[in-house]
C-alpha cells in the first residue's frame, strides 16, 4: 500500500462513488422484487454464506427459528433469484465496499500531499459505512420496516455524498479539479446556505417517497382511475380531506414534492440571472432542477402504469429511486463543492 501516490488514493475514492451507486441501485432492486426480507438473518443467508437455498431449506429453516417467520406469513418462500439479489447487495457492501473504504482511510492518513480536509472527509466516510452496516442489520431485524428502510437508503446517501466531499478535496489538494467540478469560490457565501436548504428539502422528499413505497397500500393512496383522477389529481381532487396519514402518505409525498420543485425551479432561474449560463454552479443546478422535475413525470408515469392483473410497473420505481437520488446527489455535491472552493 506504501507504494500507491496521492493520485491513486484520488482514484480509490472515484471507484468506491461507483460501487456505492451500485449497492444503492441494488438496495432498489430488492425493494422491487419484494426480496427485502429473502435472508431473514444477517450476516449470514438463511445460516449459510451462500444464495441457492431451495424451498425445503428454507421452510427447515424458518422450523429452527420460529421467531424469524416471514412477514408475509409462514408459508411464503423466496426464489434463488430475489435471495441473490439481496445476496448481492450485502456481498459488494460488506466484503467489498467497506474493505476498501477502511483502506482508503488508512492510505490518507500515510499520504502527505493531503490536508486536514481530505483527512477528516475520509475518518467520516469510515465511520459512515460502519454505520450503514449496523442500519442494514437493524433492517434485517425490523423486517424492512418503512423507517428502516428510510434511514437505510439516507444513510447510504449521506455516505456516499462524504465519499464525493472526500474526492473533491483529494482533487484539490494534487491541484486535479477539472473545470465540471470547479465551483466559484465567490458564490458560496450566497448560494452556499440555498444550496444547504434545497438539498434538505430534497432529502425529506425523498424520504416520504421511500415511505410511501414501503408502506403497504400507500402507493394506490390517490387511486388508481388513471389520467387526471389519480394523477397529477388525487383521487380526483388537488389537495384531497387525509383520514389516515400512513395510507394517504402518497398526498404528503406530493405535496413536498410539488414545493420543492417550485423551489428549485426558482433556484434556477436565480443562478441563471445571477452567476450566469457560463458559471459551472449554475450548471449543476440546473441539471439537479432537470433530474427533477423529469423524476416528477416518471413518478406520474408509476401511478398510471397500474394494470388490474399485474400491479404497477416497478421498474418504473427504480428509475424513480435512483433520479430522485441523483437529484439530491447534484445539488449536495454543488453546496459541498462551492464550500470547498472556498478552502482553496
Amino acid at each position: 500500500m506504501s507504494g500507491l501516490s496521492a493520485n491513486d488514493c484520488r482514484r480509490l475514492t472515484a471507484a468506491l462513488v461507483v460501487i456505492t451507486f451500485l449497492v444503492i441501485t441494488l438496495g432498489g432492486t430488492i425493494r422491487i422484487y419484494d426480496a427485502g426480507e429473502s435472508c431473514p438473518d444477517w450476516p449470514t443467508c438463511f445460516g449459510t454464506w451462500g444464495f441457492d437455498v431451495s424451498e425445503a431449506e428454507q421452510e427447515a429453516w424458518y422450523e429452527a427459528n420460529p421467531d424469524e417467520i416471514d412477514s408475509r406469513g409462514a408459508g411464503h418462500r423466496y426464489t434463488t433469484f430475489q435471495i441473490f439479489t439481496e445476496w448481492a447487495h450485502r456481498v459488494l457492501a460488506g466484503a467489498v465496499l467497506g474493505p476498501l473504504v477502511l483502506i482508503g482511510w488508512l492510505l490518507v492518513r500515510r499520504e502527505q500531499d493531503f490536508g486536514s480536509e481530505v483527512r477528516l472527509s475520509s475518518a467520516i466516510s469510515a465511520v459512515l459505512i460502519v454505520w450503514q452496516g449496523a442500519v442494514g442489520w437493524l433492517t434485517v431485524r425490523m423486517d424492512n420496516e418503512h423507517w428502516s428502510v428510510a434511514l437505510h437508503l439516507g444513510s447510504a446517501l449521506a455516505f456516499m455524498l462524504s465519499l464525493i466531499w472526500l474526492w473533491l478535496a483529494q482533487t484539490r489538494d494534487i491541484n486535479a479539479l477539472p473545470k465540471w467540478v470547479d465551483f466559484e469560490s465567490d458564490s458560496a457565501p450566497k448560494w452556499g446556505p440555498r444550496l444547504l436548504w434545497l438539498s434538505l428539502f430534497a432529502l425529506i422528499s425523498l424520504f416520504s417517497g421511500a415511505f410511501v413505497s414501503t408502506t403497504g397500500g400507500a402507493n394506490t393512496g390517490c387511486g388508481v382511475e388513471g389520467l387526471y383522477g389519480s394523477w397529477p389529481l388525487c383521487q380526483r381532487e388537488l389537495v384531497p380531506e387525509i383520514h389516515d396519514w400512513v395510507l394517504q402518505s402518497q398526498v404528503i409525498h406530493r405535496l413536498l414534492v410539488a414545493a420543492v420543485g417550485v423551489a428549485m425551479i426558482a433556484s434556477s432561474w436565480f443562478a441563471w440571472n445571477e452567476l450566469g449560463s457560463n458559471s459551472t454552479l449554475c450548471r449543476w443546478i440546473l441539471v439537479s432542477t432537470a433530474l427533477y422535475l423529469a423524476n416528477m413525470l416518471i413518478g406520474g408515469l408509476y401511478i398510471l402504469s397500474w394494470d388490474m392483473n399485474g400491479g404497477f410497473e416497478e421498474w418504473l420505481s427504480l428509475i424513480h429511486l435512483l433520479f430522485a437520488s441523483l437529484s439530491f446527489l447534484f445539488l449536495s455535491t454543488a453546496y459541498v463543492g462551492s464550500i470547498t472552493s472556498r478552502r482553496v
